[in-house]
């Protein structure tokens, strides 16, 4: 009796094969990825000095050693919380979480996700480039005696953002590959640090006389939580980009635990910043300091975990935008878009490092993406709850193919009700924040300077939608066949899906 050939399995795609796939639904047979690969990419894109500079903040704010790493620990923590929900949508999805969003802001209304996910990939994209440089400039000054100046800066800063795009035109796969590297390289070297600066760690506030950057200990602390949570909130636009290679039948459970234990992990990188800027506070550039006062066998794998953690955090940022980008303006190919925001990051790249100051830059850019992302994410996980979870592929990729209409056009392609309660939390939100020096609310001391801006935005988007879905319901067909959770609906025809010219256009709404 002769067997029955089994069907092969999906292909395991080459790293060095350009990625096909746009912003486009990912067909079954190409979603090779797990919950282990969301775990690598999310720890690799975060286990470098991007994150260690971020680490700094508490100590350069006058926090002492126990003070620093508590408020560190919290805002991780919080943020990984805040975050796990979001790695849900791609694999229900097939798509990114800004076209996901698609679903509760329009088809149209999702801009918002692009936005956001633009200010992110600038913001990190810029920090990871800034580090990295700066780490192999002042490597080469302590190995080679080579001069620092500006112009070598901007070189290496040119030379690394290059690598970052060219790594992002090959796509996902090779991306994959070298966050697999960075989770094992740059966890072994950074703790490498605790023997080459042991003894050398000081709990006496970094501050010395000028004491708490805020004056008083409670705001200063609360800032430098909020500015490590930062990190894991920046993460929220840029889920979906990875967890849509994960087959839509993985356990919901599965995909939290990746999360939140991914981001646990840069307790590494966020200590060892921690750690390292009681030695370098007040002596001048952190990364550039740190290097001239590490033991010479150190100094060579400090401008190795530099380059690896630079090439991490940048993919991970540029590739998410440029491949939205492709969707929001037709005419880029992914490869396209991300070489246009590439460039734009670039500019900017040079600008916030040459010509202000990088501490200032970097804490503003991480204030207003807390503020403005976290309000998002909270209506997005409150519509996956409400929805049950059940999204209809087709429909969500209207707007990308340049058509109009579908389950989730709303009205005019954008759903007021979420769009309002971001607005008005995002905006209100800022109004408290108290990123000093440029990103200041007028309220901002309401509550005694002490940064109250994210549960503000937070309350203010969960209160206002909620209240949205029960004073205007959404159409019943913008739901799955089991209907809405806790909210009502009222009765209703999608239209119809139609090209530019008004023609119907067959479409088939599979649900994920």
């Amino acid at each position: 009796m002769t067997a029955t050939p089994t069907a092969p399995g999906p292909r395991q795609p080459r790293a060095t094969e350009v990625e096909q796939h746009g912003i486009n639904t990912i067909p079954d047979a190409d979603r090779t990825s797990g919950a282990w690969d969301l775990f690598r990419i999310q720890f690799g894109g975060a286990n470098t000095f991007a994150t260690v500079l971020i680490g700094t903040t508490p100590i350069m704010l006058g926090l002492t050693l126990p003070q620093a790493v508590l408020a560190t620990v919290l805002g991780v923590v919080i943020g990984a919380l805040i975050l796990a929900p979001m790695g849900l949508f791609g694999p229900r999805t097939g798509t990114n979480n800004a076209v996901s969003s698609g679903a509760h802001l329009g088809v149209r209304g999702r801009v918002v996700g692009s936005f956001l996910s633009l200010l992110t990939a600038i913001a990190f994209y810029s920090i990871s480039v800034w580090v990295s440089g700066d780490a192999l400039v002042g490597g080469a000054a302590r190995l080679f005696g080579v001069p620092d100046s500006t112009l070598l800066r901007a070189a290496v800063y040119a030379v690394l953002g290059a690598v970052v795009i060219v790594v992002v035109v090959y796509g996902y796969q090779f991306m994959l590959l070298v966050n697999k590297l960075v989770v094992v390289a740059n966890t072994v070297l950074m703790l490498l640090a605790v023997l080459a600066f042991a003894g050398a760690f000081s709990a006496a506030p970094a501050a010395g006389a000028g004491g708490y950057a805020l004056g008083s200990f409670w705001p200063t602390f609360v800032l430098s939580a909020l500015i490590v949570m930062g990190n894991p909130v920046s993460f929220g636009a840029f889920l979906g980009d990875w967890s849509r290679y994960i087959p839509a039948a993985t356990p919901p459970s599965r995909l939290l635990w990746a999360t939140v234990s991914a981001q646990l992990a840069t307790l590494v990188p966020f200590l060892f910043g921690v750690l390292t800027a009681t030695l370098t506070v007040g002596r001048g550039d952190y990364v550039f300091t740190l290097i001239q006062l590490s033991p010479l066998w150190y100094a060579p794998l400090l401008m190795i975990v530099a380059f690896l953690g630079g090439l991490s955090t940048g993919i991970t940022s540029l590739y998410g935008t440029g491949l939205d980008f492709s969707s929001v303006f037709p005419r880029l190919s992914r490869v396209a878009a991300s070489l246009v925001v590439g460039a734009v990051a670039f500019v900017f790249i040079l600008a916030g490092r040459l010509l202000f100051d990088l501490t200032a830059s970097v804490n503003a850019f991480i204030g207003a993406i807390v503020i403005c992302t976290t309000p998002w994410m909270a209506i997005m996980m409150i519509g996956y709850l409400v929805r049950r979870g059940d999204y209809f592929p087709a429909d969500l990729q209207v707007f990308n193919e340049g058509r109009v209409g579908g389950r989730y056009w709303f009205s005019g392609g954008v759903n007021w009700r979420p769009m309002t309660a971001w607005i008005v939390a995002a905006v209100i939100g800022l109004m408290f924040a108290n990123y000093p020096p440029l990103v200041v609310g007028p309220l901002h001391e309401v509550a005694g300077g002490i940064d109250i801006s994210l549960p503000v935005s937070l309350a203010l988007a969960a209160a206002t939608y909620l209240v949205s879905l029960w004073v205007a319901p959404e159409p019943r067909y913008a739901f799955g066949p089991a209907g809405p959770r806790w909210v009502p609906v009222r009765d209703g025809v999608p239209p119809p899906i139609t090209d530019d010219t008004g023609a119907s256009t067959h479409r088939v709404a599979r649900r994920a």
